[in-house]
């Protein structure tokens, strides 16, 4: 069996959030400017009336995501913003509720909750949310993008990670059809975004698959097909990691290569199907257990229900990877409450 590597402790990618609740109306406005700009990217805002926000941010050694919430207002990244807050990075864009207009150098879209916009932060564009929005965003430096950048994005991409229709213009006219080629690689950015922005037992991301989904999405589809296979075999990692009979012949089946080609690609990233697939269960246990209304769940049953069909081989690596014993965390927690 694979032995994991020595891990950052998931404290340090624990979420943190910015709320302009508590605030005063009229600041509210200036702090979320000057929030966003270290957090995500810089930009002005506009609000109708006093701004209702909530930010959870989770910052990675490259990628940074959020969960973002808030009443109507509108959003602009003009080249006075650019000048001031440069930002050499890609944005991605996740709409959960409210719908969004984008506008950009080729035009205006209209975006609805399931869809999700590509952009350039060094291009100037603006946003509108009449009726508020909540959604989901990721950012990735062009430096962990070397090839991947298409015409430096001077028009967005519209992609797809639900069933809720179309992009469209306000003429009516549907965004290209490219985007359903796409909707896989959206979803599956959607899910890690959202699993490591939710409220209860965020669980750190992947972020070699954050970064490899944002290569695939921000290229058009024109990656390479060894970060094209690797971003959904990860995907497909995440979405069955409580699985005992995961493993790489099952993976390879469903991106559809052969297990030697699957085993290739992972090597060309440093490490092996295995120890990847052990690395992020650990992390959903850890992310189980560290919760602070733990329940009568014991470190055995954590350790089911993270795909581990021996408890003392879970103890072991657990304890190896992470310099702690999981009985230890578990004793801890509830006194956090």
């Amino acid at each position: 069996m694979p032995s994991p590597r020595r891990a950052t402790s998931p404290a340090d990618l624990a979420p943190a959030v910015f709320s302009t609740a508590g605030v005063a109306a009229p600041r509210r406005v200036e702090l979320w400017e000057a929030h966003n700009a270290t957090a995500l990217i810089g930009l002005d805002v506009r609000a109708p009336g006093p701004l209702e926000a909530t930010e959870v941010n989770v910052q990675l050694p490259r990628a940074r995501l959020a969960r973002v919430t808030a009443s109507a207002h509108a959003v602009e990244r003009s080249e006075d913003v650019i000048a001031r807050c440069p930002a050499d990075s890609i944005a991605i864009y996740l709409a959960l509720r409210g719908d969004a207009w984008f506008t950009g150098a080729d035009g205006t879209y209209r975006l609805r909750p399931g869809q999700a916009v590509v952009c350039a932060a060094d291009q100037p564009f603006a946003r509108r949310f009449p009726g508020g929005l909540e959604e989901l965003v990721v950012t990735v430096p062009c430096s962990a993008l070397p090839g991947y950048l298409d015409a430096s994005l001077a028009q967005p991409k519209i992609s797809l990670f639900s069933a809720s229709g179309g992009a469209s213009r306000p003429g009516g006219d549907a965004a290209s059809g490219a985007a359903a080629g796409l909707s896989q690689y959206t979803r599956a950015l959607a899910r890690l975004a959202g699993r490591a922005t939710r409220a209860a037992r965020p669980l750190p991301p992947d972020e070699a698959a954050v970064i490899d989904l944002a290569a695939v999405l921000t290229s058009g589809g024109a990656a390479a097909p060894a970060t094209a296979h690797r971003a959904a075999a990860r995907s497909y990692i995440e979405e069955h990691l409580t699985s005992p009979e995961l493993g790489a012949e099952r993976i390879a089946a469903a991106v559809g290569i052969s297990d030697r080609q699957l085993s290739r690609v992972f090597a060309a990233d440093g490490t092996s199907v295995p120890r990847h697939i052990l690395a992020r269960r650990l992390a959903l246990a850890h992310a189980l257990l560290s919760s602070t209304r733990p329940g009568p769940e014991t470190v055995a049953d954590v350790a089911a229900r993270c795909g581990f069909t021996s408890a003392a081989y879970f103890s072991h690596v657990f304890r190896q990877h992470f310099g702690h014993r999981a009985s230890d965390l578990r004793r801890q927690e509830p006194a956090r409450g």
